[in-house]
């Protein structure tokens, strides 16, 4: 209940940070809003432990309403629902003679899954209006229900998958989780729990809290007062080093700016991952950058898309999912017959979902969707082909989260909309493919709220705190919070676009930019149709290869420093404001262990923690005062 009722102020938190301020807690996988709560929630706790223990929430209890919390996040996140609501506006307002819009989409989708009433529409993109009239309530009410339903079935499969592939994961292969560590450490603390690092008594704990967050203070203070200076971090003191043609001529141009960054929290959240893929991380960002350089080198950049970094780094996305799925082979198999009723050694007894239910729900969904998907007017084999590369990248992020704690997976334009329209090219779809792939662009303009990682680590977090056998029951909780926490966040961006205007107060990317990419994507397949590109097919098979040879060597080179899954995430847009956090950690950290051995990594690691917390907190503080009242706020992120 406590979970449920804060979904709906946490989706207007997550709106109001991400649309209408610049500021982005889900662009990461660590939502610090989601953090933050679960501090206040810990700490009040720790009060009614004292004063009423009967009313005390255990540590299962504080880390189910953060999970709660985190699916409700990643659905109001930047690239789920916050693109879904403008997106579904733009046709009915911005429709005119000079885009031609009326006339290429007809026929082309169902216009009874967008918004139709032009007056609404104007209003949502004017703003000083309301969306509590009898107009607005009804233009959006199909929409709104129909999204929802379809966000619904696709968390019940995601969440099907999970269980399947939940044992293997957790307790087969024992994957680190690293992005549970921080809660973990929250509520076994915080709130008198027994194990743990005793954060609250610890004077290096204090010692990072408190040098995280004067940085903020100060900065904050340099916002409203520039004489004071600011100390150079994220929003007021990045660096940018840009190789322009002036001073840099051609090849060396090419590298763009290489933006230099010290986020305390990032410093922090590095300490937790391996030192093999903090190395990486930063190395093969680098390594992007010289392959740009190599191709204006070599005259190959007639295509501006040369060298293909996305379609790389799907091909190692790809690359991951396949070995993931290789590796947990025999457990599936047993997992199947188990399903189907045959003999199997598999046990499903502390499990989510029995497998049978599991596989039946994961193939029952999954059929929904495609069905939804022909009904909508796509191709029958074009729908399945879009879900298997979905579900195919669903898995490979939530692999990448569970074994490393990836802290990014955006991998823009790269989905299965994007990849079927780019290979087989747009002349071999039919328009209502493309439609449909429009209707489905807030799914995959990119993947940094992926709800599924999410779902995991929910059950991870409930194994740990010894709640394992109440899964059944986090089942149907989390997906109950999925319902509520889209409902949530369709009427915080609702509310919040009809009385700012989606075409007035927003952030730097804009809620006008999210209303018109997937249509004017859409008018230009329809106007313009391209044939296939058989150029994207060496990329991506280039990315697997070389993903496939990191992962050889290292399983055959101990000391091999190169990790595939940090190439395939560092070619996305978001490595280039991490990059020098993550050199930063993976100094500290090789330090450490070199010179320290694992006991004074241990004993530093709530220094850490500290750095996460004080700009997690103080950053909070300062961004609710600032939506409560009004004012413009300095953003750590």
């Amino acid at each position: 209940m406590i979970g449920l009722i804060l979904l709906p102020a946490n989706a207007y938190w997550v709106a109001s940070m991400e649309m209408i301020r610049f500021s982005a807690p889900t662009t990461i996988s660590l939502f610090f809003n989601c953090v933050f709560e679960l501090v206040v929630l810990s700490l009040i706790n720790s009060v009614v432990v004292r004063v009423k223990p009967r009313w005390a929430l255990s540590q299962g209890e504080l880390l189910l309403i953060y999970a709660m919390l985190a699916v409700g996040t990643a659905l109001c996140g930047h690239d789920m629902i916050q693109i879904l609501i403008p997106m579904l506006a733009g046709p009915a307002y911005l429709s005119d003679s000079s885009n031609r819009w009326q006339s290429l989409f007809a026929g082309v989708y169902p216009k009874w899954l967008t918004l139709q009433d032009p007056a609404s529409a104007t209003d949502f993109f004017h703003g000083n209006s309301t969306l509590y009239t009898a107009r607005h309530m009804h233009a959006w009410a199909v929409p709104v229900i129909a999204w929802t339903l379809f966000l619904v079935v696709l968390l019940f499969v995601l969440q099907c998958i999970n269980t399947i592939l939940r044992k293997q994961w957790t307790d087969n292969e024992r994957l680190a989780f690293p992005l549970v560590r921080l809660p973990l450490e929250i509520t076994s603390n915080f709130v008198g729990g027994s194990g743990g690092l005793a954060l609250y008594r610890n004077k290096i704990f204090w010692i990072g809290f408190a040098i995280a967050a004067l940085i903020d203070i100060v900065n904050s203070i340099n916002y409203y007062h520039p004489n004071v200076p600011p100390i150079l971090v994220p929003g007021q003191g990045i660096t940018y080093f840009t190789f322009d043609g002036t001073t840099f001529p051609k090849p060396w141009n090419a590298i763009g700016r290489i933006p230099v960054s010290y986020y305390p929290f990032m410093i922090g959240l590095g300490m937790l991952m391996p030192i093999d893929f903090l190395f990486s991380l930063w190395f093969f960002y680098l390594f992007w950058k010289l392959q740009a350089v190599t191709v204006v080198a070599a005259a190959w950049d007639a295509d501006p898309r040369m060298p293909y970094a996305n379609y790389q780094a799907f091909g190692a996305y790809v690359f991951f999912c396949v070995s993931s799925i290789y590796l947990a082979r025999h457990y599936l198999k047993d997992v199947f017959r188990k399903a189907l009723g045959l003999p199997s050694p598999a046990d499903d007894s502390g499990e989510p979902l029995g497998y049978r239910s599991a596989v039946l729900g994961m193939l029952g969904g999954a059929s929904v969707l495609i069905g939804f998907s022909i009904y909508l007017g796509m191709q029958w084999w074009i729908a399945i082909l879009f879900f298997v590369i979905y579900f195919g990248l669903a898995v490979a992020i939530t692999r990448m989260r569970a074994e490393m704690g990836a802290p990014i997976h955006d991998l823009h334009n790269t989905g299965p909309d994007w990849l079927i329209s780019d290979v087989a090219g747009t002349r071999s779809l039919t328009p209502q493919d493309l439609g449909v792939f429009s209707l489905f662009f807030f799914l995959n303009r990119a993947y940094r709220s992926h709800p599924m990682p999410v779902q995991l680590e929910a059950f991870k977090m409930a194994d740990v705190s010894g709640r394992r056998g109440e899964l059944r029951r986090w089942f149907w909780v989390l997906l109950l919070a999925g319902a509520v926490g889209a409902l949530s966040a369709m009427w915080a961006m609702l509310h919040l676009t009809y009385q700012f205007g989606a075409a007035g107060k927003s952030n730097l990317v804009g809620m006008r930019a999210y209303s018109t990419e997937s249509w004017n994507r859409l008018a230009t397949w329809i106007s313009q149709p391209r044939a296939a590109n058989s150029s994207l097919i060496v990329a991506i098979a280039a990315g697997f290869l070389f993903a496939a040879f990191l992962g050889f060597m290292r399983v055959r080179l101990a000391a091999f420093p190169f990790h595939p899954l940090a190439y395939a995430v560092s070619s996305s847009y978001q490595i280039q404001f991490i990059w020098m956090p993550f050199l930063i950690a993976w100094l500290i950290k090789t330090v450490l262990l070199r010179y320290g051995g694992v006991k004074t990594y241990q004993a530093a690691l709530p220094f850490f923690y500290g750095l996460m917390l004080g700009q997690f907190c103080e950053g909070s503080l300062i961004n609710i005062w600032g939506i409560s009242t009004g004012a413009p706020t300095y953003q750590f992120w």
